[in-house]
């Protein structure tokens, strides 16, 4: 399936944050890309925020455009608020899951940790990156693959506590989604209700 492989820092400077992680160039050079990158200065239109916003969200969650409007509708189908339901979606896909756990140091190294048939849900082998983990579902490390250096070198020194919705078992090497995180523990710089006005019109 295809998926975005180009320059990070340019996505990153198109928004003006660190979407994929911290980023020395970014820092340097924090104006979006291209000749004319640090003098433009337009005034987006309401349309425009609402596509940056969305298009922001793809790009930080490694979604497709059609992955992200089918969860979208998922999300209007289902009680709650929309566009906090849009995001608990996001963070309950595998991948980013396996990321959220330390388990890999990015979310397209934890897709491909998915992929690569690394990473087992309930004791099961899952290589679907896109799979939705449910509450008190287990998430861990193939046995054959433990001893991998990039898990152990993710693992090495991360702070397990800082996602309360998550526990994490270092001696099993496995993690628990507890239950869905609100909100305001969901840490990414995303208003999800521009995403729903864009998808409302």
């Amino acid at each position: 399936m295809a998926r975005y492989t180009g320059p990070k820092t340019k996505i990153a400077r198109k928004f003006g944050e660190p979407i994929y992680g911290p980023d020395k160039v970014l820092a340097k050079k924090n104006y979006p890309p291209g000749q004319h990158g640090a003098s433009r200065r337009r005034k987006a239109s309401e349309y425009g925020l609402q596509l940056r916003e969305k298009q922001k969200a793809k790009y930080t969650y490694g979604v497709l455009e059609k992955q992200f409007r089918n969860l979208f509708e998922k999300a209007q189908r289902s009680k709650g608020i929309t566009g906090e339901v849009l995001l608990q979606l996001l963070e309950s896909r595998l991948d980013n899951m396996v990321f959220r756990l330390g388990i890999a140091p990015t979310r397209n190294a934890a897709r491909q940790l998915v992929s690569h048939r690394h990473i087992t849900v309930d004791g099961n082998v899952v290589n679907i990156p896109s799979y939705t983990v449910k509450p008190n579902q287990i998430i861990g490390v193939r046995e054959r693959s433990k001893s991998l250096e990039v898990i152990a070198e993710a693992l090495s020194g991360y702070n397990h506590t800082k996602y309360p919705w998550m526990e994490w078992d270092q001696s099993l090497m496995s993690g628990k989604l507890l239950h869905l995180p609100e909100r305001t523990d969901i840490p990414e710089n995303i208003t999800e209700q521009l995403i729903v006005e864009l998808y409302s019109k």
